[in-house]
C-alpha cells in the first residue's frame, strides 16, 4: 500500500502531512497526487468527505515557488463554508513550507479582504461572486497561476455559477493545470471540463461505504451555549466506561478539560500542542483507566486503537465525513458495540444531513437529558453499588453497626440514607466555554448578507444582483446553465 513518501514529496510538506496525522493516503489520494505532481489535469470524481481537499492541496502547496509573492494557485468552492474549511485545511499543510494562503467569500467585508490580499498570498480559496469582485477591482491577478482547483463543481452547477466559473477560467493563464472535483458528473460539467482542461484523466472513486453497524448513532440539535451541560447530563446519564469527546481547535480541548475536571470528572485532553512524551503519558492512563474521559481534536486522534471505548461525542461536528468515520470508529471495536452522539446546532442541520447521505445512513434525534433524568441514573448505579456489595458478602465488619442503627431508626430511612451517601447529584459549578471558538460556521456580522445588507453574500453595497447583469457573450456551453433563482452562498 503507498504511503505519502512514495510521491516524491519535499520534506517540509512531509512534515507537514505528519503533523496532521495522516499515515497513509484515502483512494483518491493515491490516484490524483500522482497525476497532478506529473502536470497532467485530473477530472475527480468522488464523494464528500473521501480526502479530496488533500487530494488537491498537496499538489498545490508542493507546486508554490517561495521566491514568488504573486498568486500561484487558486481553489474555487461554491460556498464560504467551504471556502473557509478548504483554506483552513490548506494553511495546516502549508505551514512548514511557509506557503500564504487566504480565503476570499461574500459576508466578509472586501476592504478586510483587499488589505489581506496585500500581504501577497501564495494561494486563494474564494467563491465565485467573491472571486469575481476582486477580479473586476485588479485586487486579484491570476497572470502568474499555475494551477486552479474547482471544488464541488455540481454543486455551483446547481446554485448557478457557471457564467461566473467561466469568467474566472477566461482570465487565468492557458498554460496552468485544472483539477476538477464533482461527485456526480452532468453534461455541463462534462462541457466545463472540455472547455477549460487539456485531456484530463477521469478518476473516479465508489461511494463510501456504510459506517459500522455496530455503532448507535446519534445527534442533538441544540444552542451552542447548552453544549457543555448537555455533555456533562450525557455522561451522567451514560455513564460511560472510557469515552472520547472530540473538539475542533486545541483551545476548545483545554477548556472542555479543565471544565469537566471542575465538575469532579477524570478527564485529559490530547492535541497537537502536546511534546510527544506527555502525549504519550496521557495515552497511557486512559488505556489503564486512570482516566475514563479524553478530548481530543481530530489530529491527536488519528490512528487510536483503545479497545473498550463505549462513547464517542462529537461536541464539534467534524468538518468532513471521514473525520466523523475516523471519530466514531474510535468506538465498537473488537466486536464490541458503541454509541456516538453528535451536537449540533441549527445552521449546522445541512452539513449533518451531508455527512449522512455520504456514509449511507441516518443519525437517530435524540434529546439533551434533564437534571431530573442525569439524578436517576445516579440514584440506579447507587443501587447497583449497594447491591453488588450485598451479594458479595463482604459486609461482616458492618453488622452491629447495621444492627445498631436498625433497633434506632427505620429500615426504608437507613437504606435510604445509604443510597444518598452514594448518589452523586448532578454538578452545576459554572464553566465558561466559548461558544464561537472554532466552529464550523462562525457567527459574523450581517451572516447571509453583503454590505450595506443586500441579500447575497457575494455582493458588495452597490452592486446588482445577478440576474439584473447583462446577459455575457462569448462564453461557452451558457445554454448548459440551469435555470432558476441563483443561490449566493
Amino acid at each position: 500500500m503507498k504511503t505519502f513518501q512514495d510521491f516524491g514529496l519535499s520534506p517540509e510538506l512531509l512534515k507537514a502531512v505528519e503533523q496532521m496525522g495522516f499515515d497513509q493516503p484515502t483512494p483518491i489520494q493515491g490516484k490524483t497526487i500522482p497525476l497532478a505532481l506529473e502536470g497532467h489535469d485530473v477530472l475527480g470524481q468522488a464523494q464528500t468527505g473521501t480526502g479530496k481537499t488533500v487530494a488537491f492541496g498537496i499538489p498545490l502547496v508542493e507546486k508554490v515557488s517561495l521566491d514568488s509573492d504573486e498568486i500561484q494557485g487558486l481553489v474555487i468552492t461554491p460556498t464560504r463554508e467551504l471556502a473557509m474549511q478548504v483554506a483552513g485545511e490548506l494553511q495546516r499543510l502549508g505551514k512548514t513550507k511557509r506557503v500564504r494562503i487566504l480565503a476570499v467569500y461574500g459576508g466578509q467585508e472586501i476592504d478586510k479582504q483587499i488589505r489581506s490580499l496585500k500581504k501577497h498570498p501564495h494561494i486563494v480559496v474564494g467563491t465565485p461572486g467573491r472571486l469575481q469582485d476582486h477580479l473586476r477591482r485588479r485586487t486579484i491577478r491570476l497572470d502568474d497561476l499555475r494551477m486552479v482547483a474547482i471544488d464541488e463543481a455540481d454543486e455551483m452547477l446547481q446554485m448557478g455559477f457557471i457564467e461566473e466559473i467561466e469568467a474566472i477560467m477566461a482570465q487565468a493563464p492557458e498554460t496552468r493545470q485544472t483539477l476538477l472535483f464533482s461527485a456526480t458528473m452532468p453534461p455541463a460539467i462534462k462541457a466545463l471540463a472540455e472547455a477549460f482542461m487539456i485531456e484530463p484523466v477521469h478518476v473516479k472513486m465508489k461511494a463510501k461505504e456504510e459506517t459500522i453497524p455496530s455503532i448507535e448513532q446519534y445527534y442533538i440539535e441544540m444552542q451552542p451555549k447548552q453544549k457543555f451541560d448537555a455533555l456533562c447530563r450525557m455522561i451522567e446519564t451514560q455513564a460511560p466506561g472510557l469515552a472520547i469527546i472530540f473538539a475542533r481547535t486545541k483551545k476548545r480541548v483545554d477548556e472542555i478539560t479543565e471544565g469537566l475536571n471542575k465538575r469532579g470528572y477524570h478527564a485529559e485532553g490530547l492535541h497537537g500542542d502536546l511534546s510527544q512524551a506527555r502525549r504519550t503519558a496521557v495515552m497511557g492512563r486512559f488505556k489503564q483507566g486512570t482516566i475514563s474521559i479524553l478530548v481530543a481534536t481530530d489530529v491527536a486522534a488519528r490512528g487510536l486503537d483503545i479497545t473498550g471505548v463505549t462513547h464517542v461525542y462529537n461536541y464539534d461536528i467534524p468538518q468532513e465525513a471521514e473525520s466523523y468515520v475516523h471519530r466514531i470508529g474510535r468506538t465498537g471495536r473488537a466486536g464490541k458495540s458503541g454509541v456516538a452522539t453528535t451536537f449540533v446546532t441549527r445552521r449546522e442541520m445541512d452539513h449533518l444531513r451531508m455527512i449522512e447521505q455520504v456514509i449511507r445512513r441516518k443519525m437517530a434525534r435524540t434529546t439533551i437529558p434533564t437534571i431530573q433524568d442525569a439524578l436517576r441514573e445516579q440514584q440506579r448505579m447507587a443501587v447497583d453499588q449497594l447491591v453488588s456489595v450485598v451479594n458479595e458478602q463482604s459486609v461482616g465488619e458492618y453488622a452491629s453497626w447495621a444492627h445498631r442503627l436498625l433497633s434506632e431508626h427505620d429500615a426504608v430511612a437507613v437504606v435510604a440514607a445509604a443510597l444518598k451517601l452514594l448518589t452523586k447529584e448532578p454538578d452545576t459549578t459554572p464553566v465558561q466555554i466559548a461558544e464561537d471558538g472554532g466552529d464550523f460556521f462562525p457567527k459574523k456580522k450581517g451572516f447571509g448578507r453583503g454590505k450595506g445588507g443586500s441579500r447575497g453574500g457575494e455582493r458588495g453595497k452597490g452592486k446588482p444582483r445577478r440576474q439584473e447583469r447583462p446577459a455575457s457573450k462569448g462564453k461557452p456551453f451558457s445554454s448548459n446553465k440551469k435555470k432558476g433563482k441563483k443561490q449566493s452562498r
